[in-house]
C-alpha cells in the first residue's frame, strides 16, 4: 500500500476545479442496469470505488467503453444472471459499500438480487435495514440461501405502495427509487433523503422514461413505467472536495480559487466554514478563498461555545466534519464537533493530539476543539488513514504541519480523491507518494 510524504508550511496560490462528485455518480453507475438502451455519463472521477464499480458492472455482462476522460457509456442490454447469483459477485459486492446500491436496479430488471454484509469505511456500523425494508414494502421476499450463506431478495413483480423510511438514508432513498420505477403502480416514499445528489439521479431516471413528482422534496411520489430508455448525463462537482479545498486553504493561509463549484448546489456549507472564520467570496460560480493570517470562531448570539453538527440535507453533510475539525485546530476559538450519524469517525482525533492539537474526546459522538490560533503549529508525524474524510483531513494537518509527516494507507484517500496529490502539488503543495 503506498504512502504520502508530505512537506508541511507551504502555501497555495492557484485555480483548482473539483472532480465529480463520488456519492452522486455512485448511484448513476447503478441505474444503467434499468434499461438495455445506452448511458453515457461524464465528469465521472478516475477515483478506486468508481473503477471498482465500473468493473463489477462489466462483469455483470455491461457493455462499457471509455469515450474520453471522465466519460463513459454503458448498455446493460444482456445482463449476465449467473454472474449475479455468483459468489464472486457476493465477494466483490462486500468489499465496496458503493455496490449496496446494485440491489434495488437488479430487483427491478431481474427480480432477483443477492445481499452481502457491506464493504467500506470503517467508520462504524453501516446498516442496511432500511434498503432491505423498502424492497420488501415493494413486495420483495428477503431470505437467507443456506447452502451459499448469502442473503437473496425475490420479486416476480414489485408492486407501489406508501413507506415510511425509518432514517433518510441517502443510498437506501436512492435504491428504493430505483427499485420502484418500475413497480407496478404508484410509490410514495416519506422522509426520503433529498440530498443534490438523490436530485440528480431522479432527474436522469425521469430523462429515461420515469414519472417522478416531489423531486428535491422528502416525500417523493413515482408513478411505475413498464420500461426506461437511455439517456445522458452530467456528474455534479464533489462537494466533499470544494469544503476540503475551503479548509486546506484556511489552514495553509493560502490564496485559491476553486472553479465550477455548482453555489446552489453547496447548501450550508459555504456558511459552515464561514462560522470558523474563514473568509471567502462567490464570483459567479467559483469561491475565492483569499489569504488569511488568521481566523476566529463564532460564537451563537447568547455567548455559548459554537455547536457543529451533522444532519440530514439541507443540513450540514457528516462527510465533511473531519475537514472543519482539524481547520478549528488552527482558528481562534473552541467549537464542539457533534458527529451524530457515524461512532467510530471521531477516533483519527488521536493523530491530531499527537500533532499538538488541543483536542477533547468527549465520547465517540462529540469532540471539543481548542484552536490555537497559529500560536503552536502542529508538529509532523507518521500516521495512517482509517478512511477516505479522516484521510484527507489528516492531509489537511499534514500540510500545515511543521516538518515532514507520512500517511500510510492512502488507498483509503484514493478511494474518494482522484489524484489529490498530483493536483495539489500543481498549486505549491510537496506531497510524495511512495510505496
Amino acid at each position: 500500500m503506498p504512502s504520502f510524504l508530505i512537506e508541511g508550511g507551504h502555501r497555495l496560490k492557484g485555480t483548482i476545479c473539483p472532480q465529480g462528485a463520488k456519492n452522486e455518480v455512485l448511484q448513476i453507475l447503478c441505474a444503467v442496469l434499468l434499461t438495455s438502451d445506452e448511458v453515457t455519463v461524464c465528469n465521472v472521477p478516475d477515483i478506486l470505488d468508481v473503477r471498482n464499480l465500473i468493473d463489477m458492472l462489466a462483469q455483470l455482462g455491461v457493455k462499457v467503453k471509455n469515450t474520453a476522460p471522465g466519460c463513459w457509456s454503458f448498455q446493460a442490454d444482456n445482463i449476465d444472471r449467473n454472474y449475479a447469483e455468483s459468489m464472486d459477485f457476493v465477494t466483490r459486492s462486500a468489499g465496496l459499500r458503493g455496490s449496496v446500491m446494485l440491489l434495488g436496479p437488479l430487483l427491478a430488471r431481474l427480480g432477483h438480487a443477492t445481499v452481502s454484509k457491506p464493504g467500506g469505511d470503517k467508520i462504524g456500523r453501516r446498516r442496511v435495514d432500511t434498503h432491505i425494508k423498502g424492497f420488501q414494502a415493494l413486495g420483495a421476499i428477503f431470505c437467507l440461501n443456506e447452502e451459499r450463506g448469502y442473503y437473496e431478495l425475490k420479486a416476480r413483480q414489485l408492486r407501489g405502495t406508501y413507506m415510511l423510511l425509518d432514517e433518510a438514508s441517502v443510498t437506501g432513498t436512492a435504491n428504493i427509487i430505483m427499485a420502484a420505477v418500475m413497480a407496478q403502480g404508484d410509490t410514495v416514499i416519506y422522509n426520503a433523503a433529498c440530498e443534490p445528489y438523490v436530485q440528480q439521479l431522479c432527474r436522469m431516471l425521469v430523462r429515461m422514461g420515469a414519472r417522478i413528482e416531489g423531486i428535491g422534496s422528502n416525500r417523493l411520489t413515482i408513478h411505475g413505467v413498464k420500461e426506461l430508455h437511455g439517456t445522458s448525463h452530467k456528474v455534479l462537482p464533489d462537494m466533499i472536495e470544494v469544503g476540503s479545498f475551503i479548509g486546506m486553504a484556511a489552514m495553509t493561509g493560502s490564496e485559491i480559487t476553486i472553479k465550477d463549484v455548482s453555489y446552489q448546489n453547496l447548501g450550508i456549507i459555504p456558511d459552515s466554514f464561514a462560522r470558523l472564520g474563514i473568509k471567502m467570496e462567490q464570483r459567479a460560480d467559483d469561491i475565492f478563498i483569499p489569504a488569511q493570517e488568521h481566523y476566529q470562531i463564532d460564537s451563537f448570539i447568547d455567548g455559548s461555545i459554537m455547536t457543529l453538527a451533522d444532519a440530514p440535507w439541507p443540513g450540514l453533510t457528516p462527510d465533511l466534519l473531519s475537514v472543519l475539525l482539524v481547520t478549528a485546530t488552527q482558528a481562534k476559538g473552541s467549537v464542539l464537533i457533534h458527529q451524530k450519524m457515524f461512532e467510530s469517525r471521531l477516533f483519527f482525533v488521536d493523530n491530531l493530539i499527537d500533532m499538538g492539537a488541543q483536542v477533547i474526546l468527549c465520547d465517540p459522538h462529540r469532540v471539543v476543539v481548542i484552536g490555537h490560533d497559529r500560536q503552536f503549529p502542529l508538529q509532523a508525524r507518521r500516521m495512517s488513514s482509517p478512511d477516505i474524510r479522516a484521510g484527507i483531513a489528516l492531509l489537511i494537518a499534514a500540510m500545515s504541519a511543521n516538518g515532514t509527516s507520512r500517511i500510510d494507507n492512502i488507498g483509503q484517500i484514493d478511494r474518494g480523491y482522484q489524484d489529490i496529490d498530483g493536483r495539489l502539488n500543481a498549486l505549491g503543495a510537496r506531497i510524495t507518494r511512495v510505496e
